[in-house]
């Protein structure tokens, strides 16, 4: 089995304290780490939660000094608990450049920032970051393959993705130019820039409604970049779509009961047993 980062050989003279807190915290394959991971994530989603609350004027003013002592009781907890990572680390300047290590530290930060800078305290709900321990937790960990074969494809197909949106760029300005001249300020095509910002939303569909055109050849025009959106969205997902067959590998089928779900390295058929 492949050691994990995190479990890098620990000091000989480490006391069986500092061991035993390493297993607790890193070692997720154990119950007692599990429990740990599931006992964290719960307190990440209710601090998040408690931020979220925070933010509604309404509950603020109703429960603002309960929700003050809760937010400090997580921050402490939180505290010191990247403080004990860092204790239990084999290597604790790696565990601190460390993603988990970066959102750890950042998680925390933002409520003691509150005491010298009111407002920083809602980029705690960076915390819900965290959360992403849940997947060392439910053991999903090989869905990172499958991340991994979609950034393949996506890196695969960035030029193509490159040239598509300039395409839609420069369509974009032409378009928004074309209904600046065709709709003009009195129907509140007051600039390019703004004309150009009513075409990118509606050639990509969203429509806010916000600015519209009034003059007949202008919804006419109109007409004809909204059924030019609803090809242009299809293009990038086609893209990625081919790429992404390329970049997966190729089934194989049993010859004796057609069955193509076998592992790339596999030799024998797991329904069958014929050789494959």
């Amino acid at each position: 089995m492949q050691q994990r980062s995190d479990e890098l050989a620990l000091p000989a003279d480490w006391p069986a304290w500092r061991v035993q807190l390493n297993q607790l915290i890193f070692g997720h394959e154990t119950a007692a780490g599990k429990l740990f991971d599931v006992v964290l994530i719960g307190f990440i989603t209710l601090s998040v939660a408690a931020v979220m609350l925070d933010s509604v004027a309404g509950i603020r003013d109703a429960y603002g000094p309960f929700l003050l002592a809760l937010e400090w009781f997580f921050t402490v907890i939180f505290t010191v608990e990247y403080v004990l990572r860092l204790l239990c680390a084999p290597r604790p300047a790696r565990y601190a450049r460390s993603f988990f290590g970066v959102v750890d530290l950042a998680s925390i930060l933002p409520t003691y920032l509150s005491l010298i800078l009111p407002g920083t305290q809602y980029f705690q709900v960076i915390r819900v970051l965290r959360v992403l321990r849940v997947f060392r937790v439910l053991k999903l960990a090989e869905y990172i393959g499958e991340a991994d074969i979609l950034m393949v494809a996506i890196r695969n197909s960035r030029r193509k993705l490159s040239v598509f949106i300039a395409t839609v760029l420069v369509l974009a300005v032409i378009f928004g130019a074309a209904m600046y001249l065709v709709e003009g300020r009195t129907h509140g095509f007051t600039s390019i820039p703004l004309s150009i910002y009513w075409t990118i939303v509606t050639i990509t569909t969203v429509g806010y409604g916000d600015i519209a055109p009034a003059t007949p050849l202008g919804q006419s025009l109109a007409s004809v970049i909204m059924l030019l959106g609803y090809a242009i969205v299809a293009v990038p997902t086609g893209i990625v779509t081919v790429e992404l067959t390329r970049s997966r590998p190729a089934k194989r089928s049993c010859p004796g009961c057609a069955g193509d779900d076998h592992d790339v390295d596999a030799r024998f058929c797991k329904r069958c047993g014929m050789a494959l």
